[in-house]
């Protein structure tokens, strides 16, 4: 800035310190210092267009400058005109029918088109303008400039769209593409009011917001796909696509991203994929297992800090869920013994209806266990017994503890990797239902991202937990992420089409057959989408935000590829670099 006031306080006109250094005028292309520019013309149109014709033009692949003019002209002038014309078409077309020729089918088009025309014309449903249409190349080589516009030139024709280069006016047509509003050219077209309208505004396959999240690269146009989920009508999101995908890394990458913004993030992490990113940003790593330390007591009423709401009747429906899930489907009568059991346990330590008393320490399975063996009914002591085997039997020590955990991290990681594939569901139940006891008491921004969710969906009470999460998140602030892989099991529950129904995004990566009819079905895809989704690479898929949607291609930094892969054969260079190091 100081040298530049220098030179106007010198003399030195603002054009002067702002031309670029030459400037070379050919008859078919345009040099300003070492960059080339050609300027195309439209002259002819299709006979009929719709809304987005222009797209494949506003979405090209390389820097385009366009320009419209839009001049109003007179409707009278125009229907006189009009007239003129249709007497010519008409005398041209009697002509060739008393000479036995052929009728031009261009000339019966035009006086069809020009019919009604006049019509809407002269009952003032149209008015009439004209449209100049310009386009400029640049490109950094006249090589490159004529690849290019060949290029243009070709899309312009699948269009039907004729375009011409402005051969020795290439100055004026230069400036009539750069900002100062003047047509310079004056190559014109008539066209009616609804026909220019699809011309404006650009209608693109965009889809970003103003902030938040990038989420990858949009392959339509090359441009970002950013979002912050909390500005749409709800924060949750599902991904869904086959092992291998890239659904897990697409979700640490927006782990990672999320942490630069307010708020706090929680993810259920059944296969320890999220170790390495949870310690190298200093989050709270919780592994379940049979000696491990973490422990969640599943009678807990989840109180955080003072609260006027009674938490008892929710808490039981839980555990009745819970043991649904642990001990499948249970009969009435057992329900009615289960509940009976329930509520004296919670009376033993005082703790009623009223929410006062909800402070008080939670009761444990054991004790449940207890009032079950002292309790007459048959369902009772049949109960005690399945019920057994976590109090004195092989899984003792794994549910029936005081819970240890408070969470003080901003990013904490549930592991249930070290459990049995049978306990794994049970586990997942209760630390969703932990969190959301947190989440209810506590009101915080919140992400919670559940991965490998088909091991809830397996049973009607965890799959309806999750859609009851999915439904009343966003009065907490909660954004809920659903992952998985197994999509035909997902889609087959009605919970699972309804958590989708209430997740604002939805990301879909590379499919299997056996699913992609239903996919298509329930996102109801096009023939040339689903074959993106049975073809794409890794870490390439479809991004839904509301009804709109773009392909995506996932990118991350080298920095954040090596804290959230999990392909083996690069874990286990990154070991050997770290190694020889």
């Amino acid at each position: 800035m100081e040298k530049f006031g220098k030179l106007l306080r010198e003399g030195v006109g603002v054009q002067d310190v702002i031309a670029p250094e030459s400037l070379e005028v050919d008859f078919n292309h345009l040099q300003v210092g070492d960059r080339y520019f050609r300027t195309l013309f439209v002259s002819g149109y299709p006979r009929f267009v719709s809304a987005n014709w222009l797209a494949p033009i506003i979405n090209f692949d390389r820097s385009l400058d366009i320009a419209f003019f839009y001049y109003p002209a007179s409707s009278q002038e125009v229907l006189l005109n009009l007239r003129r014309k249709i007497a010519e078409m008409e005398a041209t077309i009697t002509s060739d029918t008393e000479r036995g020729r052929v009728v031009d089918p261009a000339v019966r088009a035009a006086l069809e088109d020009a019919h009604t025309l006049q019509e809407y014309l002269t009952k003032g449903m149209e008015r009439f303008f004209r449209l100049s249409f310009y386009i400029t190349i640049p490109a950094d080589s006249l090589a490159e400039l004529d690849r290019i516009t060949s290029e243009v030139l070709g899309i312009l024709g699948s269009l039907m769209i004729t375009a011409k280069k402005a051969t020795l006016r290439m100055e004026a047509a230069f400036k009539s593409t750069i900002p100062t509003g003047k047509d310079r050219l004056y190559v014109t077209r008539n066209m009616d009011t609804t026909s220019l309208a699809t011309t404006f505004p650009f209608i693109s396959s965009e889809l970003t917001a103003n902030k938040g999240v990038l989420y990858g690269i949009n392959e339509h146009n090359g441009s970002l796909v950013v979002f912050d989920r909390f500005s749409l009508e709800n924060a949750n999101a599902v991904i869904f696509g086959k092992s291998g995908s890239g659904k897990s890394f697409l979700a640490k990458l927006e782990v990672m991203r999320s942490l630069m913004f307010d708020g706090e993030v929680i993810v259920i992490d059944p296969e320890e994929e999220y170790r390495p990113l949870c310690e190298a940003l200093g989050g709270q790593y919780i592994s379940f297992s049979m000696n491990a330390s973490s422990k969640i007591n599943p009678f807990d009423l989840g109180g955080v800090g003072k609260t006027t709401e009674d938490r008892l009747g929710s808490k039981i429906l839980s555990l009745h869920r819970l043991f649904r899930i642990i001990f499948g489907e249970l009969d009435g009568g057992t329900e009615a013994v289960l509940d009976k059991a329930l509520m004296s346990v919670y009376r033993m330590r005082g703790i009623t209806p009223d929410p006062t008393t909800q402070m008080n320490e939670a009761p444990l399975m054991e004790d449940l266990y207890k009032v079950l063996l002292g309790m007459e009914e048959r369902e009772a002591q049949a109960l005690a017994e399945r019920m057994e085997r976590y109090i004195k039997g092989s899984l003792a020590g794994i549910f029936d503890q005081r819970s240890t955990i408070d969470i003080q991290s901003r990013l904490t990681v549930f592991s249930t990797k070290n459990l049995e594939d049978k306990l794994r569901p049970v586990a997942m139940y209760i630390i969703l239902d932990f969190i959301w006891n947190r989440v209810r008491g506590d009101l915080k921004k919140r992400f919670l991202v559940v991965d490998e969710a088909w091991y809830l969906m397996r049973y009607k009470d965890s799959a309806e937990f999750l859609y009851s999460i999915a439904k009343r998140a966003r009065k907490y602030y909660l954004g809920l992420t659903t992952i998985t892989q197994d999509t035909g099991d997902f889609l087959s529950s009605g919970f699972g089409k309804a958590i989708i129904d209430n997740s604002s995004i939805a990301i879909l990566m590379k499919q299997h057959p056996a699913a992609i009819d239903q996919v298509g079905e329930v996102f109801y895809l096009s023939e040339g989408e689903k074959r993106r989704l049975l073809s794409g690479g890794v870490g390439e898929g479809l991004f839904f935000a509301g009804s709109n949607h773009v392909a995506i291609r996932v990118v991350a930094s080298e920095e954040e590829h090596q804290l959230i892969t999990t392909k083996p054969e690069e874990l286990l260079k990154m070991r050997e670099e770290k190694k020889w190091k």
